[in-house]
């Protein structure tokens, strides 16, 4: 990464660190669960690929295993929550998918990160015979900043969204919102831990949104 300074690193320390806990909780959680379901066990699988990639994104280390092989992944993975969400057939469709939206989206991150930016899709300029420089043509600058509008669109509705799936699960296990007629957040009071996982995940993933790549 370039441009490295202090107070870069030290974030890219915290998010390190934060992932690399959210892995191994993860982990634990899986090997608890001999019995668990091949939903569940690809599930667990899937979430700890994810961390300790974003444990490993901020450094040099990471540069070889990104790429379009890594998008297909995480990108065959953000699929893999929403068309595995009909597991029992109880509760409402809609209700259904919407429980395994924001690990969809974390993945659909992990994807978008892991794809070429924009500026490297569409060269600046070309080089002439003789070592000149062309200046860029205007259609395909304008071709550049329509692909850059695009990626900062998408860069903020996932980030937006991560941010909100970020608090309402921090918010789930506090006693004060677990009102007697509130089943969602009573519920959450059974795995407070994973909740407040799954927070700080997606906090952490808006985060790295946000971050030079």
């Amino acid at each position: 990464m370039s441009d490295r300074t202090p107070a870069l690193d030290g974030l890219h320390y915290m998010l390190t660190l934060l992932f690399t806990l959210v892995a191994l909780h993860v982990w634990r959680q899986g090997v608890r669960s001999p019995g668990a379901e091949v939903r569940d066990r690809v599930d667990h699988l899937l979430h700890f690929t994810m961390a300790a990639g974003m444990a490993a994104m901020p450094w040099s280390f990471y540069r070889p295993l990104s790429g379009r092989t890594t998008t297909v992944l995480f990108a065959a993975a953000a699929l893999w929550f929403p068309l595995t969400a009909f597991r029992h057939r109880r509760g409402g469709n809609l209700a259904l998918i919407s429980g395994r939206l924001p690990s969809a989206a974390g993945m659909a991150a992990m994807a978008w990160m892991s794809w070429p930016p924009p500026g490297m899709v569409v060269p600046a300029h070309e080089t002439l015979a003789g070592g000149a420089t062309a200046a860029p043509h205007p259609l395909t600058h304008g071709h550049t900043a329509s692909v850059s509008m695009t990626a900062s669109m998408v860069t903020a509705a996932l980030t937006v969204y991560l941010l909100g799936c970020s608090l309402w699960s921090l918010t789930r296990p506090m006693p004060a919102l677990r009102t007697s007629t509130d089943a969602v957040h009573r519920a959450a009071a059974t795995d407070p831990c994973g909740h407040v996982r799954d927070g700080a995940m997606a906090m952490g993933t808006a985060v790295m949104l946000l971050l030079p790549h």
